[in-house]
């Protein structure tokens, strides 16, 4: 499953990652019109529109003998797509594994286990919802979709450049940090250290005899 995405995303056949990217790309702009279930529904019908016509004509050579039987989706019906047991064990302890990771995430955020972490939470979600007024939902699973299919090989043919940017970025933020660093020592008030007072022993007075009687 992992391969064929990865051929997906990386263009390795140009006519079925063209077909999939331009299907996912129009199905979620319909969405902006009409329901997912009407764009589903549309969809379906859409693509038995082109199959339907194809199996009857293989049907009506078959019936006048001018086909031995073939079916015209006969490799698409031989795929397996079906889960072993393994395989259905594996994905359902990835998905638990998941939901249980973002819920003891999400509740040490909100219950502020880390102040520092529960900060930057309070920032992301305060620019979350600038996003929100700009953009809805749908509009960023398009641009995730976008991106998803063109990142990949814009980095594979600007590999180089890609890398002496990432260089250049790095060696400016370094920078900034250690000229940061240098003001932050220079403004830091050193500590002061009280000098040690020496302590005058004075000699215990001696101890008065007791007069004798006499």
């Amino acid at each position: 499953m992992a391969t064929k995405v990865i051929d997906l995303v990386y263009w390795r056949d140009v006519g079925k990652t063209g077909l999939v990217f331009t299907g996912a790309v129009v199905g979620l702009a319909c969405l902006f019109q009409i329901s997912a279930i009407t764009t589903l529904s549309y969809l379906c019908l859409g693509i038995m529109c082109l199959t339907f016509p194809l199996r009857l004509y293989y049907k009506l050579l078959e019936l006048l003998n001018w086909n031995p039987g073939l079916h015209p989706f006969q490799s698409y019906l031989d795929n397996d797509q079906s889960l072993t047991d393994e395989a259905t064990v594996l994905l359902v302890e990835e998905a638990v594994l998941l939901i249980a990771f973002a819920l003891t995430e999400i509740k040490r955020l909100l219950f502020i286990e880390s102040i520092v972490g529960s900060i930057k939470f309070v920032v992301l979600m305060y620019l979350l919802t600038y996003v929100g007024i700009l953009a809805n939902g749908l509009t960023l699973v398009i641009i995730g979709v976008i991106c998803l299919f063109s990142f990949p090989v814009l980095y594979k043919k600007q590999q180089g450049r890609i890398k002496r940017l990432n260089r250049m970025v790095k060696a400016f933020l370094r920078r900034i940090r250690n000229i940061f660093k240098k003001m932050y020592n220079k403004i830091r008030p050193t500590p002061t250290t009280a000098a040690p007072t020496a302590i005058s022993a004075t000699p215990a007075p001696a101890p008065k005899q007791k007069a004798k009687a006499k």
